[in-house]
């Protein structure tokens, strides 16, 4: 059985699939709650208690609808692949006991198949799937192409998403708290360092900053220079110098065009007080 196939097998069903089984296939047995242990792969770090609640009430008016998947350590040992959520609402309604699917997973499978299932369910934050496909790529042997293959995603998503934890921990932690998004976490990267990154926090969670307006904050951050005693420009002065940063960087991407497009050219760039130098070669036999 190759590795996507067994992801499959692993996933959760409901009583109404399982009675429509063949015999001996994916059978949902009994376990005791308090021999399962937590799975240490879980990707998911926050678990909200209301809702643990309010799925432990459920469960006590209409049972468990679908078993949780573990894998067999031992004899008396089990460790949980999926449905973390459904083991705590069930020792929370007080069950000794839980339906569970026994599958047959190494660290590997157990630890893929665990991030899988919270993806589809849509339960992890996109830090925490960062966070997840890092422990794959850094402790599992993935690379990022198989484990897009194995995700249903593309090689650049999972590298875009694993980029996000380039941002320090105390940056991540606000981002997390004030509940921001993906694309305002991606805009952050931008910053080349903390400080800055805070100040920029600081802007978007005071002033509600959409993901357009923290780009265009960024955007100016990122368009000033650190500001001398003698610096005595002018409002119109300061625009002005915004507006001469917009053709140089025209004239940066012109040289980058003709480089992408075969043609040699070489460019020295120099910056006095009054004004800025360009020099570009281009070659005469350039096509």
């Amino acid at each position: 059985m190759d590795l996507l196939a067994k992801f499959k097998s692993a996933l959760p069903i409901t009583y109404t699939e399982e009675y429509k089984l063949k015999e001996g296939e994916r059978t949902v047995v009994q376990i005791p709650i308090h021999l399962i242990k937590a799975n240490p792969y879980q990707p998911r770090r926050n678990f909200d208690a209301d809702t643990i609640a309010q799925l432990s009430e459920s469960i006590k008016k209409y049972g468990v609808i679908q078993p949780v998947t573990v894998r067999k350590l031992s004899q008396d040992q089990y460790e949980l692949i999926a449905g973390e959520r459904r083991l705590r609402a069930c020792s929370l309604a007080g069950m000794l006991k839980v339906p569970a699917i026994v599958t047959n997973l190494d660290d590997n499978d157990s630890a893929v198949v665990a991030l899988i299932e919270n993806i589809q369910r849509e339960n992890l934050s996109f830090m925490e799937e960062a966070e997840a496909y890092r422990n794959l790529l850094c402790n599992h042997g993935f690379t990022q192409d198989v484990l897009a293959k194995h995700l249903g995603k593309t090689q650049s998503s999972v590298a875009n998403k694993v980029r996000l934890l380039k941002l320090p921990a105390v940056v991540r932690e606000i981002i997390k708290d004030n509940m921001l998004t993906e694309r305002h976490a991606r805009a952050l990267l931008r910053l080349e360092d903390e400080s800055r990154q805070l100040k920029a926090l600081a802007r978007i969670t005071d002033e509600n900053l959409n993901v357009q307006q923290t780009d265009e904050l960024i955007d100016d951050m990122l368009s000033q220079r650190p500001k001398k005693k003698s610096d005595t420009k002018s409002g119109s002065e300061k625009r002005g110098l915004k507006d001469v940063r917009i053709f140089v960087n025209t004239v940066r991407h012109a040289v980058d065009v003709m480089k992408k497009n075969g043609i040699d050219a070489l460019a020295e760039e120099n910056e006095f007080e009054e004004y800025y130098e360009y020099i570009i070669h281009i070659p005469k036999n350039a096509q």
